[in-house]
């Protein structure tokens, strides 16, 4: 560990304020970011670094920044703490940086915020961290001779070596700790973080998508108590199930979310819920998924072990691939269904597995259409963490109106088949549906078309008044063609 410091600085002004960065001056961890990234990026390297544990955190850090350096542009700041260290700045007070964080990853932060006097961070093997940063901030401003923001426990040796001890993102329980060690410490911020960002990473709002598990009972007429409790049970381990692939999504997916204007709000790239904490929920998701799913039929497991195993291949690797994304995007759909007729045993036509692909397959269609819409005119490159293109955008609204067509033009031949008759009294009430479906569809190609779309199309269509009451009317013609 070296730094530079500048000694007539220090005697012209008051003493300097050192920072820590991870969960202080940035709202993340970055070790924990490098390493999710570079498991991404590269997992045997991932692999081999984390290896290096044995010869202790100072080696395991120095070998994940061999590989990689995250991108600190787009990393939450607390603004609390950036305040601060603007109103040291205006006094003349020197600022320092000091972390236990690699040197390269804590270099890169210090340029892109800027500002810095310097940096304190783990080097050749030492782990900068706890004591040990105390005895360097020591050794370079003397006893009492800096002022520290930090936000942990493991702070508590500087903040004890320091004149003020100032913390940020601290909770009332821990302040009272602090101020016992430290009586004049002083909250920035407090962490008001609470329940909600949790829920929000959940996403509970997508669970409006496994109401796609009722369409066989809706197909096949099967409304007996035992089918609709059969099916409670489907939807509540689909949606713990869902949640679950989400929290892994949103994390692998870090990077590319801080880029976007309306993901960056996300629980894990705004930082607000660290990505410990989402692993672990994590395992409480999937687990409560699993346990519910052993009350179903074997063949339902194995549908959402499918689930679960597309997702993961989504989030990792086939959302980067060109037109290979929204097929997969179709299948989750369609597994969904699948998995509605494995739990209750009611079979699925061809119809309604022809008429459910290219429905699906459309709306995936939007949901990448009002992306390529929403990057910024300048940028002419891929979408990040996308395999698409602006220059796509005609060919994608092509696709998206020519799977949604085929949708009903399946619907619109099921409508004439033989089968139908066994199921409706009046099924030529049904080409209403055929109606309303052109409606609707084109209404969302338009909207998608001028940019007023939503990026998830199944929100948009339960949180849009027009999409609300098309649906209403196509369940009028249906109970009348019944």
């Amino acid at each position: 560990m070296q730094v530079e410091l500048d000694q007539d600085a220090l005697v012209a002004s008051d003493v300097p304020l050192v920072v820590d960065l991870d969960g202080t001056l940035v709202k993340v961890d970055t070790l924990h970011e490098s390493f999710v990234q570079l498991l991404v990026d590269q997992p045997f390297a991932a692999l081999r670094a984390l290896h290096k544990l044995k010869q202790g955190r100072g080696a395991f850090k120095a070998a994940l920044a061999e590989y990689i350096v995250p991108d600190m542009t787009a990393v939450p700041l607390d603004q609390s703490v950036m305040e601060h260290i603007g109103q040291a700045r205006l006094s003349g007070r020197q600022v320092y940086l000091a972390t236990a964080a690699d040197r390269r990853i804590a270099q890169r932060v210090a340029d892109v915020v800027g500002g810095f006097d310097g940096v304190f961070a783990s080097e050749n093997g030492t782990n900068l961290k706890g004591q040990a940063k105390a005895d360097a901030l020591v050794a370079a401003f003397g006893a009492q001779g800096f002022d520290y923001i930090g936000n942990d426990a493991v702070d508590m040796p500087v903040w004890q070596a320091a004149r003020s001890a100032l913390a940020t993102g601290c909770s009332a329980r821990f302040m009272r700790r602090l101020n016992d060690a430290h009586p004049r410490a002083v909250l920035l911020s407090a962490n008001a973080a609470g329940v909600g960002p949790y829920i929000r990473a959940l996403r509970p709002h997508q669970w409006l998508k496994n109401l796609l598990l009722a369409l066989p009972v809706v197909a096949g007429h099967d409304y007996s108590l035992a089918t609709l409790v059969t099916v409670i049970i489907a939807f509540v381990s689909f949606s713990l199930g869902a949640s679950s692939v989400y929290l892994v999504n949103d994390i692998l997916d870090l990077p590319h979310d801080r880029a976007h204007p309306e993901k960056r709000h996300r629980p894990f790239a705004a930082g607000v819920v660290p990505l410990k904490h989402g692993l672990g929920l994590f395992a409480v998701m999937a687990g409560l998924s699993l346990g519910t799913a052993l009350m179903l039929p074997w063949l339902f497991l194995l549908a959402l072990g499918s689930y679960f195993a597309l997702s993961m291949a989504y989030a990792t690797l086939l959302k980067r691939k060109l037109m290979i994304d929204v097929v997969a995007l179709a299948a989750l759909y369609g597994i969904r269904v699948l998995a509605g007729g494995a739990a209750t045993g009611i079979g699925l036509s061809d119809w309604l597995v022809g008429f459910c692909f290219f429905m699906f397959l459309s709306l995936a269609l939007v949901k990448r259409g009002t992306e390529l819409i929403a990057q910024p005119a300048a940028e002419t490159g891929a979408l990040k963490g996308r395999g698409y293109r602006p220059a796509d955008l005609p060919i994608v609204h092509a696709l998206t109106v020519a799977s949604g067509l085929v949708a009903i033009l399946v619907l619109a031949l099921y409508i004439n088949s033989p089968e139908v008759r066994f199921l409706y009294s009046r099924p030529e009430l049904l080409w209403g549906m055929c109606l309303m479906l052109v409606y609707w569809l084109g209404r969302a190609f338009l909207l998608t078309g001028r940019g007023e779309m939503r990026q998830d199309p199944v929100i948009f269509a339960v949180t849009d008044r027009n999409s609300l009451i098309t649906g209403a009317v196509v369940a009028a013609i249906f109970l009348l063609a019944v």
